[in-house]
């Protein structure tokens, strides 16, 4: 799978793009601000329906302008495909494939898959657990869209349940009949679609474990063993991934908790509340790890989610936005030697010497939002 042309309008500083690109390593080189990272967010937007830079859509839109459309022509087993996404900052966003309009954006996702490590990553390691959370799942949805639709049911059921609690903690006296019959059916809901998001947590950490302690071995040979672990706000307790049983597990742990929740009007229990905790050796690498070593430790991650699409069947495109400059040159030789085989990889850099020997290619020249071929 590679990305074969990339077409912007209005895309945050470009009122207008078109870059060619193709197989192997492509470089964009220029100085920091003049457009390169918005080329490669362009291109995992179309991936995920999200950028790694921005919370919301509208910053993703080029000042004054209403909209802004991203066209990826994509290739995949020698079949060609055309993805337009038009995003549209508070409202629906849309989307059309091989010019088609498509009855919802998420309908797409799984047609383009990238792998994209960047600045920002180092708050996989160093950042809340929210940073880890959305790692796992956005991983799960490259792997299986349909987890786009079970991640926002979830978010949903959440969204109403906390409502509940919190009108019934506003009130500040004990809740009728009413309010805890409601309640339940929510605590049904959040349990059914938690259940489903827990058992699949706990399966990818499972898969990603030993890539993980791979990768960081790889980059980081001399350094302690990379190893992560799933704390689930259910404490303690022995967790399957049966669904069922998780369910069950989620339904008698609100209950436990359905006092305090009434007390502080917010769900406590559920994947919403989970970490993803990352080790090195036997210390938390939140806290404890340095530089260099959360660097590690975010780039295997990402390496390790890529490994992992790539066994699902075909390489995704791995995006590598201003990684060199921030590593020693052990690290970025061993980096460049670990992504060589990739079938696409895309890099930004702010001067060429940034850029690996090994990973020659095509290159970009990026200047004053003009794109030039080298």
């Amino acid at each position: 799978m590679h990305v074969a042309h990339l077409s912007l309008q209005d895309f945050r500083s470009y009122p207008a793009a078109e870059v060619a690109l193709g197989p192997g390593v492509t470089a964009f080189v220029g100085p920091n601000g003049q457009g390169k990272t918005n080329l490669v967010e362009a291109i995992g937007y179309v991936a995920s329906h999200g950028s790694h830079r921005a919370a919301t859509d509208a910053p993703l839109v080029r000042h004054g302008a209403p909209r802004a459309i991203v066209r990826a022509g994509i290739v995949k087993d020698d079949r060609k495909a055309l993805i337009e996404l038009e995003i549209n900052p508070g409202r629906a966003n849309r989307a059309r494939l091989n010019r088609s309009p498509v009855p919802r954006p998420r309908e797409i996702l799984g047609m383009l898959r990238t792998v994209l490590f960047a600045p920002e990553d180092l708050s996989l390691v160093k950042g809340d657990p929210g940073e880890r959370r959305r790692f796992m799942d956005e991983l799960l949805t490259a792997r299986a869209p349909r987890f786009a639709g079970v991640r926002s049911d979830y978010d949903r059921v959440l969204k109403q349940r906390n409502a509940l609690l919190k009108s019934a903690a506003a009130h500040r006296r004990s809740p009728g009949a009413e309010v805890l019959a409601t309640l339940d059916v929510w605590d049904s809901h959040l349990a059914r679609t938690g259940s489903e998001l827990l058992a699949a947590r706990l399966d990818l950490v499972e898969a990603l474990r030993p890539l993980v302690a791979r990768a960081y071995a790889d980059l980081a040979p001399a350094g302690d063993a990379a190893d992560l672990t799933y704390k689930s706000s259910l404490g303690d307790a022995e967790l399957s991934t049966d669904r069922g049983k998780l369910g069950e597990q989620l339904l008698s742990a609100m209950g436990e908790s359905r006092k305090q929740e009434l007390e502080r009007g917010v769900s406590l229990v559920g994947p919403h509340r989970d970490e993803l905790v990352l080790r090195l050796g036997e210390l938390p690498a939140r806290g404890y790890a340095s530089h260099g070593e959360s660097w590690s430790f975010a780039l295997g991650l990402r390496l390790a989610a890529f490994d992992l699409l790539r066994a699902d069947g075909d390489d995704p495109v791995l995006i590598l936005d201003d990684v060199f400059a921030e590593l020693d040159t052990g690290r970025r030789d061993r980096l460049a030697e670990m992504v060589v085989p990739a079938e696409q990889v895309l890099i930004t850099a702010a001067v060429p010497a940034d850029v690996p020997a090994e990973l020659t290619g095509g290159s970009y020249t990026v200047s004053d939002g003009r794109i030039t071929r080298d």
